[in-house]
């Protein structure tokens, strides 16, 4: 049984990454390079965390657009254990997922519905993995980045598709984002 006052939380997860022809979200130094962004790939991005209710990710990892400082997000730290309000970024919470729940951490942040963007790094998706409704795949078919950062737990030992179908998803058609790079985005849905 339900108790009587608790808010039901209601949740749409998403993930979003670009990644290199060889699985990679960043270099060696875990940092996305140049090469990696595409105008058609950041506009697809910026629009869909414009949507999202709450943004969750890594301390290495961060959108960088005009609207970043009004998203509500939850940045994973393993610096803190209560979960507490980021001293220097507005509308982000601390979350130490090993000493609160992602529900808890969402009420911590005032958020009980909506889309959850996850923007990364490996473990962050990794965490969510079973939970993703659909995970936006953005690819770089012409970028390498030899001994990059894989785009998930796994990578580059299994194919960044190969982690997802294990996880229970298909992918659906790929949209084109950038025609003069190839760029697409591919949504892998829970089957």
């Amino acid at each position: 049984r339900r108790a009587r006052n608790r808010p039901q939380l209601s949740f749409r997860f998403e993930g979003y990454v670009i990644i290199s022809a060889d699985g990679m979200l960043a270099d060696p130094s875990h940092i996305m390079p140049p090469t990696l962004v595409f105008e058609g790939d950041k506009q697809f991005f910026e629009q869909a965390l414009d949507r999202a209710a709450i943004i969750v990710h890594g301390g290495h990892s961060h959108e960088q657009q005009p609207n970043s400082p009004k998203r509500k997000r939850l940045i994973l730290t393993r610096k803190i254990k209560a979960l507490t309000v980021d001293p220097e970024i507005p509308n982000a919470a601390l979350w130490n997922p090993e000493h609160a729940s992602f529900e808890e951490a969402c009420a911590f942040a005032d958020v009980a519905s909506g889309t959850v963007a996850i923007i990364g790094g490996p473990v962050v998706f990794d965490m969510f993995m079973d939970r993703y409704d659909t995970f936006w795949l953005s690819e770089a078919p012409h970028v390498r980045l030899p001994g990059g950062e894989g785009c998930f737990v796994g990578v580059p030992e299994r194919t960044p598709h190969e982690v997802l179908a294990s996880h229970g998803m298909k992918p659906g058609a790929p949209y084109l984002l950038d025609a003069a790079h190839d760029v697409t985005v591919t949504p892998w849905r829970r089957v």
